[in-house]
């Protein structure tokens, strides 16, 4: 369960287009505790704020002009250093799969379908800080690790009914 208390340290960046969805998130933060705040307009605002300051969590849209969703994400998870690090909360009105699964392509951490509650924003705050997932580097993507959770009962090396179980990996 998230508490308030230690929230008034995180700095966190929302990054819409929309400026009432930047206040009702905002508003929703604010109100648990969150005192560090900023906001950007847009991915390429979103962006140049990164450079110049550490921020802790990025709740951002999909679609936005300038520089969308997407386009940030990748940039992002692109960046050198610890930036690149960085809990991604991506909102969207759009949650089909094509759309989920390019954001998951890219390194989301998380995933917030519009229109927004307090408890979704919350929650999704609460996923990256009291469980986030180990960061993982492999040809072709960088960002948290896609697997959830340990599948009860798993006893071996194969992850996926695809694997071929005749040949030992060392």
């Amino acid at each position: 369960m998230l508490t308030t208390q230690g929230l008034g340290e995180l700095d966190i960046l929302i990054v819409d287009d929309n400026a009432q969805m930047r206040t009702i998130v905002g508003s929703v933060l604010t109100a648990v505790g969150c005192r560090r705040l900023h906001y950007a307009p847009d991915g390429r605002h979103g962006v140049d704020t990164l450079r110049r300051r550490s921020i802790d969590v990025i709740y951002v849209d999909y679609e936005m002009p300038v520089i969308n969703g997407l386009t940030f994400l990748r940039t992002v998870r692109e960046l050198e250093g610890p930036a690149s690090f960085t809990p991604i909360i991506m909102l969207t009105g759009h949650s089909d799969l094509k759309r989920l699964t390019a954001a998951r392509d890219l390194g989301v951490n998380e995933f917030l379908s519009k229109p927004v509650t307090a408890a979704a924003i919350l929650q999704r705050l609460e996923a990256v800080i009291l469980r986030p997932r180990p960061f993982v580097r492999l040809e072709g993507y960088f960002g948290p690790d896609r697997r959830r959770g340990e599948r009860a009962g798993f006893r071996g090396p194969w992850r996926r009914a695809t694997d071929t179980h005749d040949v030992l990996e060392l």
